[in-house]
């Protein structure tokens, strides 16, 4: 078995309230401290498989323009994610399986680009906006029992479980995969930096808090019991722990290595549709949808959806 990293952003960061302050708050933490952030997923070859744990953002999908108030910004483009999948050596249609650890844009961006793979989705996730009209999605009811002390989960391989984790979202789960005795975690978005695991502390971001504490509990848990390498998706520690293979010791934890300089820019007024690469742009508005000339993005209405591909604004980037 090769587990390999498909990076796809580099040079980002996250701020500790961030990262950190989903229980006691954000306020709670220095939101001045910044750890390294990026975006990484993965790709499992077992020989006769080739596997991913998620497939990144769509292309085209723009880089964000991140000022003082920005708490996390996946940083610049290496390359899209597709460019660094088959920089590794794979073509499309070798992929059998993608194992999704949850629903959002960033870890779903390309799935339609596997035609051969069967995708396993949490049950719970499938009917999430993101997933709708992908013929090829294995709803999964983790019928396979416990995984030592995770209760729910799914048989991939035998080397390979997909694992309920919810609370990010209420449909996560998570991956592990035993190689050469070494238990290879890959997660979504569990914890956002190494930091937070080793701090026992939840992002601001989820679905369910409490599910969300109980997942991380039982991965603590899980590294104590077991020697584990923590893949992650939104931090250079992900690929880092990889390579060298090195194990949660959470008695331990690695030196925080800080990003590099942050230089915060000064955004057009454009938003782009990180779907379609529709750009918003004031001075021009939408007058087929009667929003003048003029119209700020932050001033269009709620319901208001991409000209080109009918997604919402929540899909749109500074530019």
């Amino acid at each position: 078995m090769q587990i390999k990293a498909i990076r796809f952003r580099t040079n980002g960061f996250a701020t500790q309230s961030f990262a950190f302050g989903g229980e006691e708050g954000p306020d709670a933490f220095d939101a001045k401290r910044y750890y390294r952030s990026g975006l990484t997923n993965y790709l499992i070859d077992t020989g006769e498989e080739v596997i991913l744990v998620d497939t990144g953002i769509p292309a085209g999908t723009p880089e964000e323009v991140p000022d003082d108030k920005t708490m996390i910004y996946t940083g610049n483009d290496i390359s899209s994610y597709m460019e660094a999948f088959r920089a590794l050596g794979y073509k499309p249609e070798q992929v059998t399986k993608i194992l999704l650890t949850h629903k959002h844009n960033d870890h779903s961006g390309e799935l339609k680009s596997f035609p051969n793979a069967k995708i396993y989705v949490n049950r719970a996730e499938t009917d999430a906006q993101e997933l709708q009209g992908i013929d090829n999605i294995i709803p999964v009811d983790f019928t396979d029992g416990p995984y030592y002390n995770f209760p729910e989960s799914q048989i991939i391989t035998d080397k390979i479980r997909y694992i309920k984790a919810t609370g990010h979202t209420k449909g996560n789960s998570l991956i592990i995969a035993e190689d050469d005795g070494l238990f290879y975690m890959m997660h979504g978005d569990i914890t956002y930096v190494d930091e937070a695991l080793y701090e026992n502390k939840l992002s601001i971001v989820y679905e369910d808090l409490k599910a969300a504490r109980e997942t991380l509990d039982r991965v603590r848990a899980f590294v104590s019991e077991h020697p584990t390498v923590y893949l992650s998706t939104h931090t250079p520690q992900g690929p880092e722990n990889l390579e060298s293979k090195r194990v949660v010791d959470l008695s331990n934890p690695p030196e925080t290595i800080p990003p590099g300089e942050i230089t915060f820019k000064t955004a057009s007024g454009k938003y782009v549709c990180s779907i379609c690469g529709y750009v918003y742009d004031p001075a021009v508005g939408d007058p087929d949808r009667g929003i003048p000339p003029g119209t700020p993005f932050e001033e269009l209405p709620d319901d208001w959806v991409c000209p080109r591909c009918k997604k919402p604004k929540t899909y749109y980037n500074r530019a």
